[in-house]
């Protein structure tokens, strides 16, 4: 992974944007985090990530408006979006360079991260 890398983290949960963000940390990215979508949005225009992950709770969804401002972010600076969560990737709100179902592997979700950055070069 590129030092330079940047990699925005949008997660409702704490803990797995801390361990999400220590990981890629340790791999020379710079980590940009936010719990809501909307923030997510903010961060992706003003920061331009390279790639942004993005948790989407089934019960909880992602606001129409917000999704649209971070796909329009991500899209502007060709970022990929992967996407986790615990239902189809057809039921997503947000379209996917990559889907991740729940529950995963931590190491396994760096080293596609790591590939989808690597394919940027």
């Amino acid at each position: 992974m590129s030092p330079t890398a940047r990699v925005l983290i949008v997660d409702r949960s704490r803990e797995s944007r801390d361990v999400l963000s220590s990981l890629l940390a340790r791999n020379g990215a710079k980590v940009l985090e936010a719990r809501e979508t909307w923030r997510g949005a903010q961060l992706a225009d003003a920061e331009r990530p390279d790639l942004i992950v993005v948790d989407v709770e089934e019960q909880t969804g992602v606001c129409e408006d917000s999704a649209a401002r971070l796909i329009a972010a991500a899209a502007r600076n060709d970022a990929p979006i992967v996407v986790l969560g615990a239902f189809k990737r057809s039921a997503s709100p947000l379209p996917t360079t990559e889907f991740v179902a729940k529950p995963y592997q931590y190491p396994a979700l760096i080293r596609r991260i790591e590939e989808l950055l690597g394919s940027r070069s």
